[in-house]
């Protein structure tokens, strides 16, 4: 089992502060698959529940983005029927689009939490006030991470994170039957 340092539940302080949270997409709002049909149409899955806790965060006014390496049709659908802020794909490096969304919402690095899986992440987590890791991402990437996450890529981590910003916001009714931490707020 990993620390319980490394748990998000450890970090409600630091997550009251965030107001913007910036996802990677393979290997985190999904299981890292890719089905590739033989004229090359491209299918993903996602998790409905984990869309449910990002329209929670959306609904609050936490800004959600999406920073994929990859440029997906799947992937500005489902940002488009979530109310996604950003959904930024086909980019190479990730720290200058933490620094570009930061910048365009007039965030402080400290109200950003970033969630990756792979060393492509790294530099993302660097330009990023909080960083969290799906418990099946790249060893390197656990170690760097400031919170693991209980669920793996596409099974529960979004939906992980969405709860635990939104109990640090207070703001749990957003999700209907997400429950206050016991002793927390």
């Amino acid at each position: 089992m990993k620390s319980d340092t490394k748990r998000l539940s450890f970090l409600r302080r630091r997550l009251a502060a965030v107001s913007l949270v910036a996802f990677d997409v393979d290997g985190v709002l999904t299981d890292g698959g890719l089905w590739i049909g033989p004229r090359g149409a491209e299918w993903k899955r996602f998790d409905v529940r984990d869309g449910l806790g990002l329209a929670a965060l959306v609904r609050v006014g936490v800004r959600v983005a999406f920073v994929s390496g990859r440029r997906s049709r799947a992937v500005a659908t489902r940002a488009r029927d979530l109310g996604i802020a950003a959904d930024l794909q086909g980019v190479r490096d990730k720290a200058a689009a933490v620094r570009g969304l930061r910048r365009r919402f007039d965030v402080p690095r400290a109200a950003v939490l970033f969630v990756g899986d792979d060393v492509v992440d790294l530099p993302a987590f660097g330009e990023s006030g909080l960083s969290a890791a799906p418990a099946d991402a790249r060893p390197e990437v656990l170690a760097a991470a400031d919170a693991v996450l209980h669920s793996p890529g596409g099974r529960g981590a979004a939906r992980e994170v969405a709860e635990a910003v939104l109990r640090a916001l207070g703001r749990t009714a957003a999700l209907p039957g997400l429950r206050r931490a016991p002793g927390r707020e």
